[in-house]
């Protein structure tokens, strides 16, 4: 009665050798399955990185087009700025020249004055 307990014994080894070899494939499997997984996200990424550059090469081209106006208007705003101030001057100038003329013509009326001040009376009576 040896045999069929060496066959019951032999058929449990071979199921815990099938179960074992099973579980290695499984996961043997389930390791494929992450790496594939893993492998599949990392061409996602490649695949999107080329979109991902282009939308950030045009987002910086769209600032540098922002600075290059910001920079023109600057540049209008400088020239307006010096144009203002020119006829600022000149506006002083003017005023100047006008304030002088005055000055010459009240300089011009005191000596007038003085004159006529020291002119003799005669003929008062």
């Amino acid at each position: 009665m040896t045999e069929p307990k060496t066959s019951a014994e032999e058929s449990r080894r071979q199921a815990e050798q099938f179960r074992r070899h099973a579980e290695t494939n499984r996961e043997g499997a389930e390791q494929g399955r992450r790496q594939a997984e893993g492998e599949r996200v990392v061409g996602d990424q490649h695949r999107e990185a080329p979109e991902v550059l282009r939308h950030e090469r045009e987002q910086a081209r769209q600032a540098a087009e922002e600075a290059r106006g910001a920079a023109e208007a600057a540049r209008s705003a400088a020239h307006e700025a010096r144009q203002a101030a020119t006829d600022s001057v000149h506006a002083t100038a003017e005023a100047l020249q006008g304030t002088l003329v005055h000055m010459h013509a009240v300089e011009e009326m005191r000596r007038t004055l003085r004159d006529i001040r020291d002119l003799p009376k005669g003929g008062a009576n």
